[in-house]
């Protein structure tokens, strides 16, 4: 990869809002050449089904929330329906989850990931990830491009931009984001409030 080519795609990983956070990522190094229609012919059910039942809960409780107050109960019951379907799926997507391919998530965005090993992986290398957000009922599998290795205390941090990932997976990774920074921001506040009571 040449300097402008990386440039370019650390642009492209800093168009997207990245958050601090811990996950689970499953990594494998990929080794053959690959085009869009073979990543789409290899992602794991669990996954596909994973989005679909995302985008299908957002439409649903965006038409219903335009129906007004005599709406409020049955969004309620729907909540509580899709939570038990939300439970239901994280189970299955644990189940993807292989110890022996596991790192240490740091942060994520539409843009791509932060991860950290032992070792290093090659500036440019194509991997499988399966990105593992379980408290945001999120699993997106996709491929990714390492960009940066930066060695510190023993551990590498690698800076990942998404190669191949489906759009709806995208704005899955998006709103996560958006509402993990909203969970860290209440979080903050609320511990501001008990230092000023103290």
């Amino acid at each position: 990869m040449n300097t402008a080519s990386l440039q370019t795609k650390l642009a492209q990983y800093d168009e997207f809002f990245a958050i601090s956070h811990s996950f689970s990522v499953n990594i494998t190094a990929i080794n053959d050449d690959v085009d869009f229609d073979q990543f789409m012919a290899r992602i794991p059910m669990p996954f596909k089904l994973a989005t679909e039942m995302s985008s299908i809960d957002q439409s649903a409780l965006r038409s219903i929330q335009n129906l007004g107050n005599s709406a409020a109960q049955l969004v309620s019951f729907l909540n509580q329906q899709s939570q038990k379907i939300d439970l239901l799926i994280s189970y299955i997507l644990s189940q993807q989850d292989n110890e022996q391919h596991r790192y240490e998530g740091l942060a994520f965005g539409g843009g791509g990931i932060k991860f950290t090993t032992r070792n290093a992986f090659n500036i440019g290398q194509l991997l499988e990830l399966k990105v593992f957000l379980l408290e945001h009922n999120c699993a997106i599998y996709c491929y990714g491009e390492v960009l940066e290795a930066e060695v510190n205390d023993q551990q590498t941090i690698h800076k990942i931009i998404f190669h191949f990932i489906r759009e709806e997976d995208r704005e899955t990774l998006v709103r996560a984001s958006l509402h993990e920074q909203s969970k860290q921001l209440q979080k903050l506040a609320k511990l501001r409030n008990q230092d000023k009571e103290i």
